[in-house]
């Protein structure tokens, strides 16, 4: 029977253990919001390392929208991948892609404005980036999250997950400099079969993570 994990932060702390090789101090974490933010925030707190967002959605299928036919990311959304296989498969065009991607990248916009987040341009060269989801289904979001963190030209890229579907996990790892999973099941169905608590996260949770996450970081005030 494949592993289950009590909840995002037990998983997280438990990933945390298998990324101490990492520590250091060009070290960032960045979690693809919003379930992977709290399994991220356990993973910056043990390696002392900052925590920020990757803003990457999912591109739903026509019909399905849980089965990801691509994914964009950035403020603006302007880093795409397109499964092109499923696509033509399922004779999608670019019209139908597109009428898909656009409700997708506006809420990418309001997140942004709403959590404010995203480093700015620049802030992730020369650092070692470690990109943390609480599952990998497909791979579409985070093969889309790579490519935009790459354009952003850090040393190392690193993929960090308590679970993965095993296709999905051997399509990361060759794009990925290294890539940490936890548990592989072969028998593989949905991310949320390997939690007892899976509860969706709101707006306001993404906000408290991030907000904490950054005050532990920020330099402490003399004593007067």
């Amino acid at each position: 029977m494949a592993q289950v994990f009590l909840n995002r932060r037990t998983a997280g702390r438990t990933l945390a253990d298998a990324l101490l090789h990492l520590a250091g101090p060009e070290t960032v974490v960045l979690g693809l919001p919003r379930g992977g933010l709290p399994v991220a925030d356990e993973v910056a707190r043990l390696l002392k390392a900052p925590l920020d967002i990757v803003l990457v959605r999912k591109i739903g299928m026509p019909g399905n929208p849980e089965l990801a036919l691509g994914a964009i990311a950035g403020p603006d959304g302007k880093n795409r991948f397109i499964n092109a296989e499923l696509a033509r498969l399922s004779g999608i065009g670019a019209a139908s892609i597109e009428a898909q991607a656009a409700p997708q990248r506006a809420e990418l916009e309001r997140r942004s404005k709403l959590w404010g987040a995203g480093l700015p341009q620049g802030a992730l060269k020369g650092k070692q980036v470690i990109l943390v989801d609480d599952g990998i289904a497909t791979g579409a979001t985070m093969q889309v999250a790579i490519a935009a963190v790459r354009a952003d030209h850090p040393i190392r890229v690193v993929v960090a997950t308590p679970v993965a579907a095993p296709d999905a996990a051997e399509r990361i790892t060759q794009l990925a400099d290294e890539m940490v999973c936890l548990v592989k099941p072969a028998a593989f169905s949905a991310v949320g079969r390997h939690y007892e608590n899976f509860p969706q996260l709101a707006d306001d949770d993404v906000r408290t993570i991030l907000t904490a996450a950054r005050a532990r970081l920020a330099p402490s005030k003399p004593m007067p």
